[in-house]
């Protein structure tokens, strides 16, 4: 888990100086107009307000940035467009590579004991690596259910990034799994993506060689798909 400095997810192009000349004597520079990365003119920058929204991102190496520079992970990511919204937003990266629910029950309340303060928002996203280890759909279910009961007892608002298991597995099988999620959020009163990778998992262009992690350019499609229910479980900011 690392802390990071806070960016701006826009990339608005650096400000042009243009030289007029008039007979011999060259008048003063003026700054051109900023344009952004397609061309066109950039929007002006929205200043960050309000008080700290820290959001713990909660998971697998999909929020570890597997194989990517850690700039490209999604919580890293999405931090820097809650920022471009305006919004005070830090998102703590908590995402282990390899870990199963077990593995993130384990670790749960050792990271929330970690904070200086409560999070706004905790996301959860742990479950595909219980599927690549033949986990039951019982055994993830009972290991995230027995987190939520954590973070509820301790007022922390989740929201919960869903996953869905392959066709491969079987009818039965991927129905009982599939209905944790939604299962959960219902029990526990959780907000909830169904299927985070819902925007991406048609594209293999958006993977990497594994068919299993993200490209950096998946992950920005990820940010951008997501970003609203984001934004929706984080509760009014405290005045």
């Amino acid at each position: 888990m690392h802390k990071r400095g806070w960016s701006n997810i826009g990339v608005v192009g650096a400000a042009l100086l243009a030289l007029a000349a008039c007979g011999d004597a060259a008048e003063d520079a003026a700054p051109a107009a900023e344009i952004a990365e397609d061309g066109k003119p950039a929007l002006p920058a929205i200043p960050v307000m309000g008080p700290e929204r820290k959001i713990i991102a909660f998971g697998d190496s999909l929020f570890a940035g597997y194989n990517l520079d850690p700039r490209d992970s999604y919580p890293e990511k999405l931090e820097n467009a809650l920022r471009a919204k305006g919004m005070n937003a830090d998102v703590i990266n908590a995402g282990v590579s390899g870990d199963t629910s077990a593995a993130g029950l384990q670790r749960l309340e050792f990271t929330l004991a970690a904070q200086e303060t409560p999070p706004a928002l905790f996301i959860l996203e742990l479950g595909g690596n219980d599927l690549l280890r033949g986990l039951s759909p019982e055994e993830t279910k009972a290991n995230l259910g027995k987190m939520l009961t954590i973070l509820r007892d301790q007022k922390v608002p989740v929201l919960i990034m869903g996953m869905r298991a392959p066709p491969n597995y079987g009818p039965e099988f991927q129905a009982e799994f599939d209905a944790i999620y939604r299962d959960l959020a219902k029990e526990y009163g959780a907000a909830l993506i169904p299927f985070w990778l819902e925007d991406i998992y048609r594209e293999p262009a958006l993977f990497q060689a594994d068919k299993i992690h993200p490209t950096a350019d998946g992950i920005e499609r990820l940010v951008a798909s997501t970003l609203d229910e984001v934004e929706g479980a984080l509760p009014p900011a405290a005045k």
